[in-house]
């Protein structure tokens, strides 16, 4: 690995640029996963995972399909993450290690709705949160109400670990979903397809149908199941008691 960099001082200085989470992965813990190119990972032992919360009152305001005031947080934190990611790139490499930032939301396979890597594993493996039912990265914080960025490095960081799941036998996210694509199974840390927990059919086609009515730059996701997950809630006390039960 190239330097030892101090763990706290490092994210520290990624909280005051607007982190609302950061955590290290180990990228030994994602051989397998698809990237693009395939050698993604390759001379880069660690990925740092940053997570930005997003507002409740606008995600409370979603009702069945993205708000346009959504749309642009939607944006504008995505274009945080980014700023944060080419920042936290230029720190390590000011410290004589090497990193690659990728981009926070572009997707190169429209098919299969892929990236250059996941950063949903990536947080999972670092140890932000869970894969909750939705198939979303669910935080103890903020919930799923985050959006995440991911940067490729060798710095010497010591790795984070993967948590607990916690869904439990809430279905908030299954039961309120417009498309009824969540089939509500549950997951110990991830799901080896994304069919096992939903019908990506009917959520394409549910997305889609809301995609030809709204602007090019709406979020590829409806909100619902964002909002409505009690893990959202700022203080917890909403949390079903089947949330905080295993499942």
């Amino acid at each position: 690995m190239a330097p030892l960099i101090d763990k706290k001082k490092f994210t520290e200085t990624l909280q005051s640029w607007g982190a609302g989470i950061v955590r290290i992965a180990d990228t030994a813990n994602l051989a397998g996963i698809e990237t693009e190119p395939g050698d993604l990972l390759d001379g880069f032992p660690r990925a740092v995972s940053i997570a930005v919360r997003l507002s409740d009152p606008i995600m409370d305001g979603i009702d069945n399909q993205p708000t346009p005031l959504y749309s642009s947080h939607y944006s504008r934190v995505n274009a945080l993450l980014d700023d944060i990611a080419v920042r936290t790139t230029n720190l390590i490499q000011e410290a004589g290690g090497r990193a690659v930032p990728i981009p926070a939301s572009l997707i190169l396979d429209s098919e299969k709705w892929t990236s250059f890597i996941s950063h949903k594993a990536v947080a999972l493996s670092a140890g932000i949160g869970w894969q909750g039912k939705s198939l979303l990265l669910v935080t103890p914080e903020f919930g799923p109400r985050v959006r995440l960025v991911t940067i490729l490095t060798d710095a010497d960081l010591d790795p984070d670990f993967p948590v607990k799941n916690r869904c439990g036998k809430c279905n908030q996210c299954k039961d309120h979903c417009p498309a009824g694509a969540i089939l509500g199974k549950n997951t110990v840390s991830h799901y080896t397809t994304r069919s096992e927990a939903v019908d990506l059919n009917r959520c394409v086609h549910q997305v889609r149908d809301v995609f030809g009515k709204l602007p090019n730059t709406t979020p590829l996701i409806c909100g619902v199941c964002i909002k409505v997950c009690p893990w959202g809630s700022k203080t917890g006390k909403n949390l079903p008691k089947t949330a905080l039960s295993a499942g």
